[in-house]
């Protein structure tokens, strides 16, 4: 599938989510409907598509949908690449996505190779990384490490490849190695562990590493350094989005880790953030999920980008902030809805 169609698709997406943020604008619990509003005014039309999956997990609707038909089984294997496949796209100078449709790769290019952000599928890995650098005429041999910013398999699923391929470190944090370990998907052997404010240089460039615990505990978030046309910008990729224990209750839910414990931990990794994001001067982001930093209609813009025309992932720092506001006023949103 090309880039064109995320496009199309993202009209559809953003639509839906406009209507739906109309929706649930009022739960009739003032607390509540204070953070859905002010959710809401920060997310704007750029940011529908997180305000809507977000603010819609945290303050479910009081009348459930009706439930839809079951699925048909899905076949065994992997699904067939055109519902799945997109094209690799230069970003900035030094930052590429090579994702799939729905998930997201960002390659940072260094005087000494290659880090990467995330490793999405061990079905899709070969294609969209391996493949997706030589289209655009680079050395996948030259990847050197794979920073996974958590241990779900969307993310986590191809770095085994990339250890066992290229031989690249892959970095987490302590408590998502331990979350790989519990799982049954194909991982790597355990490599580099990252630390809070860990910094992470490699030739010319240096990254740093936080840990922002909320969607998992030991969700890594980003903080990038770009250059588009030679012009400096910092980039932040918000290391984990949707608020996963409202529906997998038995994954994250236990007596000590009750729905008030996720939420509370995500909005003050959230809070922490947006003021690194600040002080880092951040006017990028960038996410693992297509459908949260706008991708799906960024990355056909950057395609028709002539000379002169701005980067779309420039949105400025009040715009990094908003962003993160509206994660945050999601998550105080749901700590409000449990609390009653």
């Amino acid at each position: 599938m090309s880039t064109r169609v995320i496009g199309i698709a993202s009209a559809i997406v953003i639509a839906s989510a406009l209507a739906t943020a109309g929706v649930r604008a009022q739960s009739g619990n003032s607390r509540v409907d204070a953070h859905l509003a002010a959710a809401k005014a920060a997310a704007g039309t750029e940011f529908a598509g997180v305000f809507s999956r977000i603010c819609a997990e945290a303050v479910p609707p009081a009348t459930p949908a009706a439930p839809r038909p079951p699925a048909a089984p899905r076949p065994a294997g992997p699904p067939p690449r055109d519902t799945w496949h997109a094209e690799p796209v230069k970003v900035f100078d030094n930052l590429y996505f090579l994702g799939q449709t729905e998930y997201s790769v960002w390659a940072v290019t260094t005087s000494a190779g290659i880090i990467l952000i995330d490793a999405i599928f061990d079905y899709s890995i070969d294609d969209e990384v391996a493949g997706g650098l030589k289209k655009l005429g680079l050395d996948p041999a030259t990847i050197k490490y794979a920073v996974i910013s958590h241990g779900h398999s969307d993310h986590s699923g191809g770095a085994k490849y990339l250890q066992d391929r290229f031989n690249a470190h892959v970095i987490l944090t302590a408590a998502d190695w331990d979350l790989l370990d519990k799982s049954t998907q194909t991982k790597p052997k355990r490599d580099m562990v990252a630390t809070d404010g860990m910094k992470l240089t490699l030739g010319d460039t240096t990254i740093t590493l936080y840990n922002t615990p909320g969607h998992t505990l030991g969700t890594l978030s980003t903080v990038i350094p770009v250059t588009d046309h030679g012009q400096p910008h910092v980039a932040v990729a918000w290391g984990g989005t949707a608020f996963n224990w409202m529906a997998n209750r038995a994954a994250y839910i236990t007596p000590e880790h009750p729905d008030r414990f996720w939420f509370e931990t995500y909005s003050a990794s959230a809070r922490r953030f947006k003021e690194i994001a600040r002080k880092a001067g951040a006017d990028v982001l960038i996410s693992n999920h297509t459908i949260f930093d706008g991708s799906k209609t960024k990355l056909p813009a950057i395609e028709r980008r002539k000379p002169g025309d701005p980067n779309p992932y420039v949105i400025g720092v009040d715009g990094v902030q908003r962003y993160l506001t509206v994660v945050d006023e999601c998550a105080q949103a749901g700590l409000a809805h449990v609390a009653g």
